[in-house]
């Protein structure tokens, strides 16, 4: 494995930014020195990183990957790729795949799966149903992330809605419990009332009225409420309404999604379908709510809720048009335009995209630039002309994303993954693969 040394850039870690050197070697952070240079080494590839900015690579804690059982739109191999070129060296995939990742057998099968086809670094969540709690208590903990619970019906229909499950598991489980709370009662008896009004596939425009915040406030008050009667740690998936945040504290944890920090309920009329997710994306009013929570400590962690689907199926309204859109590939620049628009620090976006998310799933040896850890890093810039994001530039299978069109201002330049150079500001090298991720 050969040694690089990257030069001049500005290393953003811990809450500070300072001009530095580091060297990699053996897939680790071997040296890191502040204000100054590492002499270069016979085979050394020495990579001159002045006018950039050196962050550690981006942890998402919530993709899906669609493997196995959907593997026309979105697939291990193609997903990683585009998590490489955005600079996302380790991804936490969903257990809503065919056949659900519910037991310690398919568990294993997609750990399989991956091996030698993931670009970046890997690790999948149990999924809970009504009847699993054995098969997650059986689990090796040092495995996997966490245990993720659907209190909404989604994508994959893991709804669990038996009280006594949902008891037990808050009760028993060893591990974080990542929720995606929507109350589907309420969003059902709205979509009778929008079908009514607006006929059998009502406009997409009328999306955050069927799964509206009353439909996440209700849900997610019942995941709190269960949190802190048993002591379990939560942590609330793509949070979608300001009235959400004051549940979070202690050990209740949110994630904000990059979607509900980009846009409102107005771009439906713009962006359509391809911006249609569970929850909705809601009012500006919640827009700017979570934005704020970004940096005043309430939110934890950004991730993407990368979830591909063919354009073609994000066709029809808020009936018949899929939820979810690819976005993995776009997290990073997109969080660093905000950073330009002074919604965060780069040292904040850091803070939520790399080292929270080590620390909230204890994720050994990742997440941080610190000598002795494991070298996946990213190279940035700023460039002076704003570029176009087009339809070739998306690397994800489904081919499309709701970004395209949009000037940026930032480019990922290089994404290094346990040390080898994966994404060189062109191409992704398909000879180099992630490793599963160890907790603690």
């Amino acid at each position: 494995m050969m040694k690089t040394i990257i030069s001049n850039a500005t290393i953003v870690n811990n809450g500070e930014s300072h001009v530095g050197s580091l060297l990699v070697s053996e897939g680790r952070i071997e040296r890191v020195v502040i204000g100054g240079e590492i002499e270069s080494q016979d085979g050394c590839q020495v990579v001159d990183a002045t006018g950039m900015y050196l962050l550690p690579g981006v942890i998402d804690d919530h993709v899906h990957f669609r493997e196995p059982g959907m593997i026309a739109k979105a697939d291990m191999h193609t997903e990683s790729m585009a998590a490489a070129a955005g600079g996302v060296t380790s991804v936490l995939d969903m257990p809503n795949v065919v056949p659900q990742t519910t037991t310690v057998q398919n568990w294993r099968e997609r750990m399989e799966m991956a091996k030698g086809r993931m670009h970046v670094n890997y690790a999948f969540f149990l999924g809970a149903t009504n009847n699993n709690l054995d098969e997650i208590l059986a689990m090796p903990s040092e495995q996997y992330p966490g245990v993720k619970l659907f209190m909404g019906s989604s994508t994959g229909n893991m709804l669990v809605d038996r009280r006594e499950m949902l008891e037990g598991l808050f009760a028993r489980s060893p591990k974080l419990i990542m929720s995606h709370c929507e109350d589907t009662a309420r969003i059902n008896a709205n979509m009778v009332s929008a079908r009514e009004k607006y006929g059998d596939d009502p406009d997409i425009t009328h999306h955050a009225e069927i799964r509206d915040g009353e439909a996440c406030w209700q849900s997610s008050a019942l995941a709190a409420e269960l949190a802190k009667a048993s002591g379990a740690r939560l942590h609330i998936a793509h949070i979608s309404t300001e009235r959400e945040l004051s549940l979070l504290g202690g050990n209740i944890t949110g994630e904000a999604c990059v979607a509900h920090l980009l846009y409102t309920d107005q771009d439906y009329a713009r962006l359509r379908g391809r911006i249609k997710c569970n929850p909705s994306i809601k009012s500006d009013t919640d827009r700017q709510a979570l934005r704020r929570a970004l940096t005043d400590g309430r939110i934890t962690c950004i991730g993407t809720d990368h979830a591909p689907h063919l354009l073609s199926e994000k066709q029809g309204g808020a009936c018949k048009a899929v939820s979810g859109m690819p976005m993995v590939q776009f997290s990073l620049v997109s969080m660093l335009e905000m950073v330009d628009e002074g919604v965060l620090s780069i040292e904040r976006l850091v803070q939520l995209m790399c080292h929270n998310p080590a620390d909230l799933f204890g994720i050994k040896e990742r997440g941080y630039i610190r000598e002795g850890m494991m070298a996946d890093l990213v190279l940035v810039r700023r460039e002076e002309s704003p570029y176009t994001i087009t339809s070739a530039d998306v690397l994800s299978k489904c081919g499309w994303s709701p970004r395209e069109g949009d000037a940026m201002h930032w480019r990922v330049m290089s994404t290094w993954v346990n040390g080898n150079l994966v994404w060189d500001g062109r191409k992704v090298d398909e000879d180099v693969h992630g490793e599963p991720l160890a907790f603690a």
